[in-house]
């Protein structure tokens, strides 16, 4: 546990094609993931606005979360960044659980810690790098009713896999509910 965050609860993976690295995971008894396609999705990359899109796919493994984000687009982000040097993907951050990320953003700050916020949505995310050493950086995460709940459901939903069937379920983002598949 990092005496700075709590726990990590999430492994974040930044991946060139998401198809394949859920099928690496899923393979590997690691599943279902469930996947939504965020379209012009807000953020604050380095301190610019900008409009994101995306694919992010949520697992568990036990009681570890596994994201794998794949960027749709030529925007220049943490993503894209973590890409050009590792472009085969793998392990860009690790989330932790936050009551308030302004408030812990200034805390940081006000610790002498040196660190830089590269990305952010809204006031809800934020990733945070070592000013001094690159490396895995740390998400910051807000919970919130919506993500508790979303996070619950693909949590008992692999506790409740099979190894086999639907090992991708799509999710709205918007509602946090797993769309029902026909």
């Amino acid at each position: 546990m990092s005496v700075f965050f709590g726990p990590v609860i999430q492994q974040g993976y930044v991946v060139p094609d998401i198809d394949l690295a859920i099928c690496h995971w899923t393979e590997r008894g690691i599943g279902p993931f469930f996947l939504e396609e965020l379209r012009n999705y807000p953020a604050i990359v380095d301190g610019e606005q900008v409009v994101l899109n995306l694919s992010a796919a949520f697992a568990y493994s036990g009681e570890q979360q596994i994201e794998v984000i794949q960027p749709e687009d030529s925007v220049n982000t943490i993503y894209r960044e973590y890409l050009k040097s590792n472009p085969e993907g793998g392990l860009q951050h690790l989330g932790v659980w936050v009551d308030n990320v302004p408030e812990k953003i200034r805390e940081l700050a006000s610790s002498g810690k040196k660190f830089l916020v590269r990305q952010q949505y809204g006031d809800r995310h934020a990733y945070i790098d070592s000013a001094d050493w690159s490396g895995v950086m740390i998400q910051l995460m807000a919970r919130d009713e919506k993500i508790d709940e979303l996070f619950k459901i693909v949590y008992q939903g692999a506790k409740d896999w099979d190894g086999l069937s639907q090992p991708v379920r799509k999710i709205d983002w918007s509602t946090g509910w797993p769309v029902q598949s026909g």
